[in-house]
């Protein structure tokens, strides 16, 4: 197998201040508790710690290399000294883009981006090599790791570019300069540091910057943003537009789908071809995903057909959905784990969810709810609107923590109201307490909101797994 990276190729990329001795990687990490055999391991400095402290131990478990900005005491191997390794990293990610012949599609959106990027990355894995962004691998660092990793042979590349806050996702876009762009949806996340959804879509609409020649862009029909995106796109050079959704001018579009707990049965129209297919992931905000997905395949000159046959395997992955049935008590209980993100949109998609899923026989619906971040002004206000979506949920007791949802507390009818408690270590026990044999129970909120704790005491208060 040829190397990811031969030592004169990142000499080439970084021109280094020096090189002590020459080397062949097999793979590109930042995290020194994930270092394999064959990494180049990068020491970059964050806000709590400074990588140069892990270069000594990163060595010793078989990097081929470190990246480093300054003498390493204790470190035996081989060392690449550079002014700035964050900047490094950035020209090794850019030189693996220029080396590249593979088809690149870039993905954001304020929902939906991680679940788009893991479909894509399963439906072009089944026909061709392919590389893709791990986990949410989607910032400052995320983006240029991953461009790093891409291989030399691969025949297509996805990656997911995110942001937080004006101005971040253009840089991430030139470096990646993708054949294909898809923006999942625009939303009211992150709308404390962006101010407007229109504020939202612009940033969103940076993804355009420094696409490849001919390139395409996918947007999202039924997004009330879709005009504007559509225009920036235009403003960034990009002519062609492809777009997806339940609107009867679709390009991509969703005709009928027969939504279940467990997944979806769809049917689509790709540019007039009709497509029937399984989906093992549930939700009508997943059957929308997978149709942009699907366009972005056909953009990208892969066999759609084929494509959509693999959706049947996707399921959500932990934190984003993922299902879990657990021994309990006589009987079993089944755990909707959303606890990795929580905004007003997939609140009201996992709520949608969690209605058509149906507890075993003496069972309830039961929900654990944590703040949802950066909302700004109008944070009370957006978790009390949720009140009508968690009526229409079916949830019979409802737990809450946070500052934020004490808004929703008050919103809720009486009968539904379990307990409210400041954060989430306060409300865990309490809520694996009130669970009972043939339970659904679904767990969301923002990350910050860390409502894994919640998961893990369910988790320790069941049986183990039991399969479905």
């Amino acid at each position: 197998m040829t190397a990811l990276w031969t030592s004169d190729e990142v000499k080439a990329a970084l021109s280094p201040i020096s090189m002590t001795a020459p080397f062949e990687a097999e793979g590109v990490t930042f995290d020194s508790r994930a270092v394999g055999k064959g990494d180049i391991f990068f020491a970059l400095s964050g806000e709590t710690t400074d990588g140069h402290g892990f270069v000594a131990d990163a060595l010793t478990r078989g990097a081929a290399a470190a990246v480093v900005s300054r003498d390493v005491e204790g470190a035996r191997g081989t060392l690449i000294r550079v002014p700035d390794t964050m900047k490094a990293l950035v020209d090794l990610g850019r030189s693996a883009r220029a080396r590249s012949q593979a088809r690149i599609a870039s993905v954001t959106g304020s929902v939906g981006k991680t679940s788009t990027k893991d479909a894509l990355r399963a439906m072009l894995s089944a026909q061709a090599p392919t590389s893709a962004s791990i986990a949410s691998y989607n910032n400052h660092v995320g983006v240029p790791i991953s461009l790093a990793r891409l291989p030399r042979e691969a025949r297509y590349g996805v990656f997911e570019i995110g942001m937080n806050h004006p101005g971040e996702i253009e840089p991430l876009a030139r470096q990646v300069q993708s054949h294909v762009g898809v923006v999942t949806n625009v939303g009211p996340v992150h709308i404390g540091h962006m101010g407007s959804e229109e504020a939202i879509a612009d940033e969103k609409s940076c993804l355009f910057a420094g696409m490849a020649e001919g390139a395409v862009v996918v947007l999202n029909r039924d997004n009330r943003h879709y005009a504007r995106l559509a225009e920036n796109a235009r403003h960034f050079g990009v002519s062609r537009v492809v777009t997806f959704g339940r609107d009867e001018a679709a390009d991509a579009r969703l005709v009928s789908s027969n939504l279940q707990d467990s997944g979806s049965d769809l049917v689509a129209l790709i540019h007039g071809q009709r497509i029937e297919y399984r989906l093992g992931a549930a939700g009508e905000h997943w059957a929308l995903n997978s149709v942009a997905a699907l366009a972005v395949v056909e953009a990208l000159g892969a066999d759609v057909v084929k494509a959509a046959g693999v959706l049947a395997e996707v399921k959500a992955s932990p934190g984003r959905g993922a299902r879990r049935v657990l021994k309990f008590g006589a009987g079993t209980i089944e755990l909707l784990d959303e606890s990795y993100n929580g905004n007003p949109v997939s609140m009201r998609a996992m709520l949608s969810v969690l209605s058509r899923t149906e507890p075993k026989a003496g069972g309830r619906r039961m929900l654990a709810l944590g703040d949802m971040r950066e909302l700004g002004d109008e944070a009370d206000a957006l978790h009390a609107d949720l009140a009508d979506a968690v009526a229409a949920s079916g949830a019979a007791q409802v737990f809450l923590c946070g500052p934020h949802m004490q808004a929703l507390w008050q919103r809720l009818a009486p009968a539904q109201r379990g307990v409210h408690r400041p954060d989430s270590a306060a409300l865990a026990a309490e809520f694996a307490a009130a669970l009972r044999p043939g339970d659904v129970v679904a767990v969301k909120g923002s990350l910050g909101s860390k409502m894994k704790i919640v998961v893990d005491a369910v988790v320790a208060a069941s049986g183990g797994e039991a399969g479905r």
